[in-house]
């Protein structure tokens, strides 16, 4: 658990209020624990940690839909303008659930849709959130009614992500930066299932700055240190490590460099299969 200690606090409602209007360049990076904390010690004197209900840090748990033939990773993979991807996010330490639709917008701005869900249908699609992925498909641009259709009918859950969440807001320059750490990923059968095919990334953490035009003070400790961003999505690179044959193309490199001892690891399940 990182150490946010001696760090000034800011509630989620001052968060949004102040970080909600920026334009935002982000960039993500995987960095050990022990640079993780030593960026945010160093932060500190000019940083306000999220809290809530006394927490620092957050629990998140993910479920990612996709169709059998895995039309939204391959979007994802191919880099096609009109992509999605749909999860349900459930705050564990709250008990809040949504389900969740991302569409491109304009200008590649990725736009995120959210729908109040029950944290017991977390890894399903119900009557409503089907009507509600439809019409977000729809509404968005991405499809056409019958395509959103189809995609919705044919939702299965694929992939779990587990994390836990610290977030610091650089009010004085107007950036904001997230660090994740115990991500794990777990595949789901074609019946529905979890299988005993996941992977618990101890050793990095996911590190996400949320800044104007120009780096953060985060970034630059970052590339200090050694660290460039890496080219990472949680569901993506997730599915193209898990699965071994699925098509690698813009995670490459993360997946083959910094995620390669676990790349290994499936690799050698896949042999002994």
């Amino acid at each position: 658990m990182l150490n946010t200690n001696g760090i000034n606090t800011i509630t989620l409602t001052e968060l949004n209020s102040e970080a909600s209007l920026l334009t935002r360049m982000d960039r993500k990076y995987l960095v050990p624990p022990g640079d993780t904390q030593h960026v945010i010690s160093h932060l500190a004197p000019r940083a306000r940690v999220l809290q809530i209900d006394g927490l620092r840090h957050f629990r998140y748990a993910s479920t990612y839909f996709d169709t059998p033939g895995l039309e939204a990773f391959m979007l994802t993979a191919r880099k096609r303008r009109r992509r999605y991807k749909i999860r349900t996010r459930t705050y564990l330490d709250s008990g809040l659930c949504f389900l969740e639709v991302k569409t491109n917008g304009s200008r590649e701005a990725t736009v995120k849709d959210r729908f109040k869900y029950d944290p017991d249908d977390a890894d399903r699609i119900t009557p409503d959130g089907h009507l509600f992925v439809i019409e977000r498909l729809v509404e968005s641009g991405t499809c056409t009614p019958d395509e959103a259709r189809t995609i919705a009918d044919a939702l299965v859950p694929v992939m779990d992500s587990t994390y836990s969440r610290t977030t610091l807001h650089l009010p004085h320059d107007e950036a904001r930066a997230t660090f994740d750490t115990q991500l794990t990923w777990d595949l789901f059968g074609p019946d529905g299932k979890r299988l005993e095919r996941g992977v618990s990334v101890g050793h990095l953490n996911v590190v996400e700055t949320k800044n104007p035009s120009t780096a953060s003070p985060t970034d630059r400790l970052l590339w200090h240190q050694g660290h460039r961003p890496a080219r990472i999505s949680k569901y993506a690179t997730g599915m193209a490590l898990l699965h071994g044959k699925l098509p690698t193309n813009r995670w490459n490199r993360t997946i083959k460099r910094n995620l390669g001892r676990y790349w290994r690891q499936v690799q050698s399940r896949q042999l002994a299969a």
